[in-house]
């Protein structure tokens, strides 16, 4: 049994075939698709694909740091409110991004911080995207998190020494199909991590695992990326299937 921690599998990309997806998803072991939130736009869609498969399909709630702009803080306001008003397992996903564009820096690590304390203040794992921004993010962590607080860096791709920064702070590691890209470096760095602070995702549609690079990311590959991290820790898929699902249900307390 599988768990993919971080599909978005809710977006239009999925529009014409999201059920045969879930379903090929479940035949191939993967048992739970946590979906993290973009933005306000998509909220209907996720609640809506959560309602078709509500054992399956577990949201999230926050805004991407990639929709975050100088009118952040009445997005913010929407998905606060959305928030606290249903039920979610986790505040994400949130974070910074400094890979497309430099021009809202400022905005977003309020967005961030504002939500940091939300996860501080419900008791809620947080979900956290950094990209090119990995050592900022966990800088605001650090500075900003509760001693209980804990979560996911999603699609981690940094160095050891980031992966020991962010298991210091209580939290745990998103490895998807990045790590079987053969240029990457990532499988040198994920060897080296402990395996009890490693969680399974795909992202997608994006980001998807060799051989199908090039293609629509889906959350049956999810046992492509275990099979490489079994590999790569010397283990059976079965036993890294056991501890990375018993880590994910840790996490979001399922």
């Amino acid at each position: 049994m599988f768990i993919d921690t971080h599909t978005h599998i809710y977006v239009e990309k999925f529009d014409d075939d999201r059920a045969e997806c879930i379903d090929q998803a479940i035949e191939a072991g993967v048992s739970k698709l946590y979906m993290p939130n973009i933005d306000s736009k998509y909220i209907a869609a996720m609640r809506q694909t959560q309602k078709e498969y509500p054992e399956v399909c577990i949201p999230m709630m926050g805004l991407h740091p990639c929709s975050v702009d100088g009118d952040y803080e009445k997005e913010l306001e929407l998905i606060h409110r959305e928030l606290t008003s249903h039920p979610y397992v986790a505040v994400g996903e949130v974070g910074l991004d400094y890979y497309w564009s430099r021009d809202h820096m400022n905005e977003q690590q309020a967005a961030f911080k504002i939500q940091i304390e939300w996860s501080n203040e419900l008791t809620l794992p947080l979900i956290i995207h950094s990209r090119d921004s990995l050592d900022e993010c966990i800088e605001m962590v650090r500075a900003n998190k509760s001693v209980a607080l804990t979560g996911i860096f999603h699609c981690f791709s940094g160095t050891i020494q980031q992966a020991k920064a962010i298991i210091d702070l209580g939290f745990y590691i998103g490895i998807g199909g990045v790590v079987t890209f053969k240029n990457s470096g990532l499988a040198d760095v994920v060897k080296d991590i402990p395996l009890e602070y490693i969680v399974l995702e795909t992202d997608a549609p994006y980001l998807t695992p060799h051989p199908y690079r090039g293609k629509r990311n889906e959350p049956k590959y999810i046992p492509i990326i275990a099979d490489k991290i079994a590999e790569l820790h010397h283990i059976s898929i079965e036993e890294l299937a056991k501890i990375t699902t018993a880590t994910a249900k840790k996490i979001f307390q399922a």
